[in-house]
């Protein structure tokens, strides 16, 4: 069960509480826990503060989540759905073309981590707060990255790469890195901004001249 304590209370403008339905209060709850983690990351936010972010009664989060790893889950499961879209959406630009989709994946990456508010892969975070791969964080971040490279290889393979195993190793390095570079070096960095053109190299030698641009 969740204890609800005053540590990292926003005490300086607390909503006001209101009745509201069990999924109303989720989506509320799923917000507020997005935004807290997303940015302060998810040790450094108690369950009482995502509650005063929410806006909601202190019985809803009891109601909704067993424990604050419970409610961690819900938001790594919610961040992985949004990942999974936007992968699919830079693949839909190219039907047909594997080779240009897996460098418009990189290309609007990169785009996305410009953004001044971009606070990296929320998995690369979690995994950076917490040693136990056995934690149930670890374990949706391990299955964020599968996904990740289930992709990545059955378009490198689809691309015709001599080693579409190596190819999509690479451009996962390649993910990675942008995540890394966008918060050491900063959003819109030069590093950063070239990863489709690395990308675009990495597709040509694996696959032929011709089968990629930047």
């Amino acid at each position: 069960m969740v204890r609800v304590s005053n540590e990292g209370a926003l005490a300086d403008k607390k909503p006001v509480r209101r009745h509201m339905d069990g999924a109303t209060a989720q989506e509320q709850l799923l917000d507020a826990a997005e935004d807290l983690f997303y940015r302060d990351g998810i040790r450094a936010i108690s369950v009482d503060a995502v509650v005063e972010r929410a806006g909601v009664n202190k019985m809803s989060v009891y109601r909704q989540f067993s424990s604050k790893d419970d409610l961690v889950v819900a938001y790594l499961r919610r961040m992985d759905a949004r990942f999974r879209e936007r992968i699919e959406r830079s693949i839909a630009k190219h039907p047909g073309e594997p080779a240009h989709a897996l460098v418009q994946s990189i290309t609007d990456l990169v785009e996305r981590a410009s953004n001044p508010d971009y606070r990296g892969c929320p998995f690369v975070n979690v995994a950076c707060e917490f040693a136990d791969r056995e934690h149930p964080a670890r374990v949706s971040v391990a299955c964020n990255k599968e996904y990740l490279m289930a992709r990545l290889l059955e378009l490198s393979t689809a691309a015709g790469a001599a080693d579409p195993q190596l190819l999509a190793d690479s451009l996962a390095l390649l993910v990675e890195g942008v995540y890394a570079t966008s918060q050491t070096f900063g959003p819109g960095c030069g590093p950063m901004r070239s990863a489709p053109a690395t990308a675009a190299l990495l597709v040509r030698s694996a696959c032929g001249e011709g089968r990629a641009e930047p």
